[in-house]
């Protein structure tokens, strides 16, 4: 389909450029465009389908202006939409799943070193959300939470948003006349799968490709202001427990936050508390080796993409959770700790130290305990860098140090417009009891992410003694060689044409080694004859795997049910659809069936989401296992569902609950998140945990918090 002509009421400026005017007079926030600053600013209108016609004009027209007063920057979006009852927008709280919503986003670069950026988003309700963007794309931090705001409209045109990022939000260099920023628009049309950007549009590029971003000029004389955020917290509530006496909850503590430069922060914590924390998810393991669970405390987040060893995701230098909760994933009490985060000309800094308090006894001491991490990244060339990082851990006389080096060599210009990264990491082991021969880790790999042919490899390992005791290994004793080629063609408009695009595997393999012995520890291969997505969003694969296990040890893979020591074969095929995820109704499916070690097994998944409104979203998934072996048969079934509700983008909570019968029990979480104002959160929680053993649910323990953190600028 053709794009139609229009005409525009947008001024004329550079294809590449958008120049911002200073506003003494004031911008009402209300998500309609009519003060006089937003009549005389220029607008820019040259949007590119990226989806689903590379290269196309944008369907809907799309313009967009930038002024700025003392304090902030104002962005303003004119989503013109001529059939607007046909707009797709069912998600209203803060930090909303951006993928299934029409949204407009914004990436500003505000250092120009084509890496890093912050991103904002925005649905047609208002609902918003935001991200820091690392590396040009190949990181992301999505639980920052800036301090900014946006009002949407929707009229009979179409729909209108209206940003208001303050300057204390955005990390700029100090001491320049002038200001010139990257900065980037996208706007998603869901019911038409459509993807629109102002800048790097090719299907190679993203948003998030900060280096082939525009400019934003015109920044005059930024007031620099020193620049104190001091966020205290208060939590009062009661712990009901069937077993032993109830207790009370009551706490304080808080954070201050300090601009020791524009680019540069230093946050300083006392008794640092994470009651508002989401449960873990549960997983189902039928493994020998360890579950990760991802980080999901906030303060942890913020500066997760900062302490990065650059040793993939089988060797995680440092891993967050091993401060704060005990090996049960409890929480351990932090007294204190200071984090200082930030960037000084081309080098990103990051240093973080917390002490811990000494609770527990017996198997469930934990000593008071300091941990305390450093971390230095250097840019080199135009989008690649070096870096070194350590983290350390003192506790009752014993120093513990894993520290390494890496680089990573990026670039977005290979055959003209095709990405290409390589890079690699060392880390090592230093005890002050002693450290044993050989207690190293090393990562090389070489990536080629584009649209049309991706293609990985990669050499892992992890000595025989190397064990980062502030981080996490998903095994040890390990050498991994990884490769993958995937293609993924797209039909021509008169081939197939309800067909977005194949994906082809013909090599998708793990082989992991024995270090010590180099002797196979797993191995796994994938192909996929066939898989595609459908122009509507409908997505399919079939894919063939051959597997491998060689076990040294017995292992309880269910109650009472072992696999002894030896090597194992085992071929299995694997289907999962889903249908597009932007309906009222959507599921996805999964089922994996084959060999599983000397037996047999079927794995199935399958999940429903329901969007009933911008108010009220639930979903409901079920994972279930059968396994069949020759000690013994057993299932392993998972199962959660969560319903969101949303009153505003201010206020809104969640009921989610889950049961594996692993351990046969099911957890109960009721969160509200009220927002009184940009900053500041009030937070009300209910866990309850049941006991499914026995005939019937027993509720074992209940705790009821509230929970206030305020925001005060100095």
């Amino acid at each position: 389909m053709t794009a139609p002509c229009y005409e525009t009421v947008a001024q004329v400026s550079l294809p590449d450029t958008i120049r911002t005017n200073f506003t003494e007079a004031g911008i009402q926030l209300d998500g309609i465009l009519d003060e006089p600053a937003w009549k005389e600013a220029t607008r820019i209108s040259n949007f590119t389908q990226r989806e689903l016609n590379e290269g196309e004009l944008a369907t809907e027209r799309t313009e967009v202006a930038v002024v700025y007063t003392q304090k902030a920057l104002y962005i303003g979006a004119w989503c013109y939409d001529r059939e607007p009852d046909k707009i797709i927008a069912k998600e209203l709280r803060r930090d909303f799943n951006h993928s299934v919503d029409d949204n407009f986003e914004v990436i500003i670069d505000t250092y120009l070193d084509k890496r890093n950026g912050f991103l904002f988003i925005v649905n047609p309700n208002g609902a918003r959300k935001d991200a820091q963007v690392l590396n040009n794309g190949g990181s992301f931090n999505v639980n920052w939470n800036g301090v900014w705001n946006v009002k949407t409209s929707i009229t009979a045109e179409g729909w209108f948003a209206e940003f208001e990022i303050p300057f204390s939000t955005l990390k700029f260099r100090s001491g320049l006349e002038q200001q010139v920023w990257g900065i980037n628009f996208e706007r998603n049309i869901r019911r038409k799968r459509e993807q629109i950007l102002w800048q790097g549009w090719s299907r190679d590029s993203e948003l998030e490709f900060v280096n082939r971003a525009g400019a934003l000029k015109g920044l005059s004389n930024i007031e620099d202001k020193a620049f104190v955020e001091v966020k205290p917290y208060g939590i009062a509530g009661m712990q009901l427990n069937r077993r032993d006496a109830n207790k009370g909850v009551l706490n304080a503590g808080g954070d201050v936050n300090y601009l020791v430069t524009p680019t540069l922060r230093l946050n300083l914590t006392v008794n640092t508390d994470f009651a508002q924390v989401e449960a873990d998810r549960a997983q189902i393991n039928l493994t020998r080796f360890p579950v990760f669970f991802p980080e999901r405390r906030e303060f942890f987040l913020e500066g997760e993409d900062y302490f990065d060893m650059g040793l993939g995701d089988r060797i995680i230098g440092f891993y967050s959770r091993r401060i704060g909760l005990n090996q049960n994933r409890e929480p351990v009490s932090i007294i204190a700790g200071a984090r200082m985060l930030g960037k000084i000309n081309n080098s990103t800094v990051g240093a973080m130290s917390l002490q811990t308090a000494e609770q527990g006894s017996g198997e469930n001491h934990s000593p008071t305990t300091n941990y305390t991490v450093l971390s230095w990244r250097q840019d080199v060339l135009k989008q690649s860098s070096v870096g070194i990082m350590s983290t350390n851990k003192y506790a009752q006389g014993r120093h513990h140090s894993t520290t390494g080096g890496y680089a990573r060599y990026s670039t977005s210009s290979l055959f003209g417009d095709k990405n290409l990264m390589a890079g690699g990491a060392y880390a090592r082991n230093y005890n002050s009891d002693g450290t044993p021969a050989d207690a190293s880790a090393h990562r090389f790999f070489v990536s080629y992410p584009n649209d049309r042919i991706q293609f990985d490899a990669a050499w892992n390992r992890s000595a025989t003694n190397f064990n980062p005791e502030v981080g996490f290994l998903s095994r040890d004793n390990f050498q991994e060689f990884y490769t993958e080629l995937e293609f993924r063609p797209r039909p021509t408009k008169n081939f197939l044409r309800w067909i977005r695009q194949f994906s082809f595997k013909p090599l998708d393999m793990n082989w992991f080694i024995y270090d010590d012995t180099k002797q196979m520890q797993s191995f796994f291969y994938e192909i996929r004859p066939l898989g595609f997505e459908t122009r509507g969003g409908e997505s399919f694969e079939f894919n063939i795997q051959r597997r491998g296990e060689g076990v040294r040890e017995p292992f309880e893979i269910g109650r009472g049910i072992f696999i002894q020591p030896g090597d194992y074969w085992q071929t299995r095929y694997e289907i999962q659809a889903s249908t597009f995820s932007s309906r009222e109704f959507s599921v996805g499916t999964a089922v994996n069936w084959g060999r599983f070690y000397d037996g047999k097994i079927t794995e199935s998944a399958f999940g429903l989401n329901w969007r009933a409104s911008r108010y009220l979203n639930a979903n409901l998934n079920y994972e279930h296992n059968w396994v069949s072996l020759p000690e013994g048969s057993f299932h392993a079934r998972l199962v959660n569902s969560q319903i969101a509700y949303a009153l505003s983008p201010n206020v809104f909570g969640s009921l989610f609950g889950q049961w594996n019968d692993e351990d046969r029990e099911a957890i109960l979480n009721y969160r509200l998140h009220i927002i009184p104002r940009i900053g500041t959160d009030f937070f009300f929680i209910v866990n309850q945990l049941y006991d499914t053993s026995g005939l019937g649910w027993k509720l074992t323990q209940t705790l009821i918090i509230g929970k206030l953190i305020w925001r005060f600028v100095l």
